[in-house]
């Protein structure tokens, strides 16, 4: 079946021994119970431990991703820390791209660290950045691709050939694609992670995460510490991801649509000295980008003259973008990285990176695309 399909039917599909609902039941039951006492019914026992709702969301989410698992969490962050937990012990080692979310480098640098892991942080557009750094201790690469700010875009086939070879699983972040644009198994990833906040979810009224993979030894060791750290959704926000899933396909054609359209416009703009948009054929990475995604996508970053001052006069200016966190709803929002979304990381980290006081980052919805420019030249006037 195509995505389209599987966005809307997966895991949804009417139960006619019940009562056909055509939309998965909000199941609030914290416990279930059973007419023998070691036959669970239908598996279930404590929400805890499973939910139908959150079993929906999984199958939904494992077709989407071409995976054979999927798990649901409270967050992406959970997500994120429940998989590292469950992979890495101390004394293993990590390579990371540089650019990278500012919560992940969070939870490697100020929670992992203190458990005896170590990270080594590198450019992943240079495959031999990557093979450079792999250690005999090294359990895992993660990347992001695009990156969260710059848009980098990596090789995630060939990086999972390399890391592979040595014994590591690859970790795709693919918050910024989306599944419908990106496919890290397909490519040969161990594990795609995501933060269903975005664009999953896609309309700013929920926060979850979810792992998945075809690796079944990996699954179980995840599906155990889902379970045993328990930070897993509430059946309501797993409702809301559903819903928000079955649309995933056609926002994600007008996203792209509407970013393509913005970061032209900012191109061509004199307060502006860079734009990162995997869609602008002067993106280093433009080809790749095209062999591995569907469409560019809906984020992209921009470097305005000026720097801080210049940003915040902008910022002001804009009416239709909101200045919030967050991304992949069907609103637009803007962000300065160094303030905001990335101020966790040091200051002489982002500058190494090229996270300057400049640097503004879109996240591009499906409102019209001339009302989204000409809210971005009001601002610029």
């Amino acid at each position: 079946m195509g995505f389209g399909t599987r966005a809307v039917h997966s895991g949804e599909e009417p139960d006619f021994e019940g009562t056909g609902d055509v939309a998965v039941p909000i199941h609030l039951s914290a416990t279930f119970a059973r007419r023998a006492a070691e036959k669970p019914t239908r598996g279930l026992e404590y929400s805890r431990t499973g939910n139908p709702t959150r079993l929906a969301l999984e199958r939904r989410l494992a077709s989407l991703e071409n995976a054979e698992h999927a798990l649901a969490f409270s967050s992406g962050m959970a997500a994120e820390t429940t998989l590292m937990l469950s992979v890495l012990s101390k004394g293993d080692h990590v390579v990371a791209e540089n650019d990278l979310y500012g919560g992940t480098v969070r939870l490697f640098e100020r929670t992992l660290k203190r458990f005896g892991v170590d990270f080594t942080y590198v450019d992943s557009r240079k495959d031999e950045a990557i093979r450079a750094a792999l250690r005999p201790n090294t359990k895992a690469v993660w990347l992001e691709s695009p990156t969260n700010p710059l848009m980098h875009v990596c090789d995630i086939g060939a990086i999972s050939k390399v890391a592979r070879g040595a014994g590591a699983i690859t970790v795709v972040d693919n918050t910024f694609a989306s599944p419908y644009l990106q496919n890290p198994l397909d490519l040969g990833a161990t594990v795609a992670v995501h933060s269903t906040t975005k664009y999953i979810g896609g309309h700013s009224d929920v926060v979850g995460g979810a792992v998945m993979t075809s690796e079944s030894e990996l699954y179980e060791s995840v599906k155990f510490n889902q379970n045993a750290l328990g930070a897993v959704p509430s059946p309501f926000d797993c409702f809301l991801i559903l819903r928000g899933s079955k649309t995933l396909h056609l926002r994600m054609k007008r996203h792209s649509e509407s970013a393509t359209a913005v970061a032209e416009f900012l191109s061509r703009h004199p307060k502006f000295s860079a734009v990162h948009y995997p869609g602008l054929r002067g993106h280093p990475q433009y080809s790749l980008a095209k062999k591995q995604m569907r469409l560019p996508g809906g984020m992209l970053s921009a470097e305005m003259r000026g720097g801080l001052p210049a940003v915040r006069k902008f910022l002001a200016g804009l009416r239709l973008f909101s200045v919030a966190e967050s991304l992949g709803g069907v609103e637009s929002l803007v962000e300065h990285p160094a303030t905001m979304t990335h101020a966790s990381v040091p200051k002489s980290r982002r500058e190494k990176l090229g996270i300057g006081d400049g640097l503004v980052r879109f996240s591009v919805g499906v409102e019209d695309p001339q009302d989204l420019l000409a809210d971005l030249k009001s601002a610029l006037r």
